[in-house]
């Protein structure tokens, strides 16, 4: 099944947001819950002991023992009472001050919360009407005057339960944990209904923004699709070459400038391999026909054959030309590399050199000759150097002169051939290692120019982890040098 790259987006976007709002969600409710405990707890605990500071600061005024008040004893005590007789400090002034304060505090208190006070002989003293015939119980291994917060029960009903039992008193106040469940029961469905419609508003707004966002993705595929083989020049309009699309795109346009190089240099090079290929069997042809038309004697067609023999010879060399390129452009070329002793090629190349330059007369030297040490082929680097001589020799006006050179450099070894020929323009030396290619109509014109012995040195040079490049100077000459990585010294 397809699914759209937005629709993924969309998709895991939403997941991404869904897990956050539930982890958000939890958290929220765990700590709300904890807080709610914590500062209930603390309340309760306030509570008990300013009930304590009440009871304890009004003591020393008290007599006797303490009143028993009635369940209704929110009801104040009347004249009656107060001018009856009884025993203890309830009944004293000191102790209706007591009662009083208590009873303010617990009108402006939450009405659900739990207070119930009495001395040790199990009297009550004080008692919130919210209690009715309940009695709050005494936790476990209460120490006096220490408040303990302990989880209990009263009726059916979960409660936080504060005691501290003083000298006197026993204070114990309580409230219900249902209120505090109310609240995070309230906020449980508060995310439950909040939750899903910020996920509809997300998913809604992601997919739209997703789709804003890969809006210029549209439009590469759209510009991308126009273009063919013979409308290379056309490129993708960037918007914004700073952010990602942009990047992509200057990416995408000049991957397009490449294969447009290599398209022109493609239909290049068959224009130039037909040219080259068509110029010898034009001769052949023309040869042939003159040949049969004539009456020949036998060293008038001798001389014939030579010549088509020279131009056999010149197919054959472009051909075989090719299929070395061909096969380093496939990487099925194949090289036999073994440690080999440069220095001792370049005299051996020399010496050819002398016999290539003797009819122009030009002056073959060597300047410096490093013993060095390669790893390479002999057959390919002897062709490499051959191509550099005889191309230094072919332009190289008579009486000139061809200086060969060998030197060790930093770990490398450096190979090169300069000339005092014509020379190669700044513009061309970037082009010249291209095959077919002709510098001008001049160099065109020269005999026996394949086209191919530069590209074929480089490919050489480069598949030996070396490299070529070539200086000059128009009417000053040209110097081709290669740099090869040295191996370790042959030792006799």
């Amino acid at each position: 099944m397809f699914i759209s790259i937005r629709l993924k987006l969309t998709i895991w976007y939403s997941l991404v947001l869904l897990i956050a709002l539930g982890t958000f969600g939890v958290t929220a409710y765990l700590y709300t819950g904890e807080t709610l405990t914590k500062n209930l707890n603390i309340s309760l605990r306030n509570e008990t002991e300013w009930l304590r500071e009440i009871l304890e600061g009004k003591l020393d005024n008290a007599r006797g023992k303490m009143r028993h008040l009635r369940s209704d004893i929110f009801n104040p005590p009347s004249e009656a009472d107060t001018s009856s007789e009884s025993e203890g400090p309830g009944e004293s002034a000191e102790d209706f001050t007591i009662w009083n304060k208590i009873y303010e505090h617990s009108l402006v208190n939450s009405k659900k919360q739990f207070v119930y006070i009495f001395d040790k002989r199990g009297r009550v003293f004080y008692k919130s009407f919210n209690l009715r015939e309940d009695t709050l119980p005494t936790p476990p291994g209460l120490k006096p005057y220490q408040v303990s917060v302990v989880k209990s029960k009263l009726a059916d009903q979960n409660i936080l339960l504060a005691a501290m039992d003083t000298r006197f008193y026993r204070i114990r106040v309580a409230y219900p944990e249902e209120e505090i469940n109310e609240v995070l029961r309230n906020l449980f469905s508060i995310f439950l209904f909040l939750i899903p419609i910020v996920l509809l508003i997300s998913v809604t707004g992601g997919y739209f923004l997703a789709k804003q966002s890969l809006k210029p993705v549209d439009e590469i595929t759209q510009t991308t699709r126009k273009i063919t083989a013979t409308s290379l020049k056309q490129r993708i309009r960037v918007k914004n070459p700073k952010d990602e699309i942009g990047r992509l795109t200057e990416t995408l346009n000049d991957m397009i400038g490449r294969l447009e190089t290599s398209f022109e240099q493609v239909g290049q090079f068959s224009m130039d391999a037909s040219h080259e290929l068509r110029t010898p069997l034009t001769i052949m042809r023309g040869e042939i026909e003159l040949a049969l038309q004539e009456n020949r004697t036998a060293i008038s067609h001798r001389e014939t054959l030579a010549s088509l023999l020279d131009e056999v010879i010149r197919m054959t060399s472009i051909v075989e030309g090719l299929i070395l390129l061909a096969k380093a452009d496939s990487g099925t070329a194949r090289l036999d590399k073994k440690p080999m002793r440069l220095d001792l090629l370049v005299s051996e190349i020399k010496e050819d050199a002398e016999v290539l330059a003797e009819q122009k007369k030009i002056c073959v030297s060597v300047s410096k000759l490093d013993e060095s040490t390669v790893l390479g082929d002999p057959i390919r680097l002897r062709q490499l150097m051959l191509n550099l001589v005889d191309n230094a020799i072919k332009y190289t006006p008579e009486g000139g002169a061809v200086t060969l050179s060998l030197a060790r450099r930093n770990g490398d070894v450096w190979f090169s051939v300069e000339d005092s020929g014509i020379g190669i323009p700044e513009k061309d030396l970037k082009k010249i290692f291209d095959r077919f290619y002709r510098v001008d109509k001049s160099r065109s014109r020269l005999p026996d120019g394949l086209g191919l012995g530069l590209s074929i040195s480089k490919w050489v040079a480069e598949a030996h982890g070396g490299r070529i490049f070539a200086e000059s100077k128009i009417g000053s000459g040209t110097k081709f040098t290669v740099v090869l990585p040295a191996n370790n010294p042959v030792r006799n």
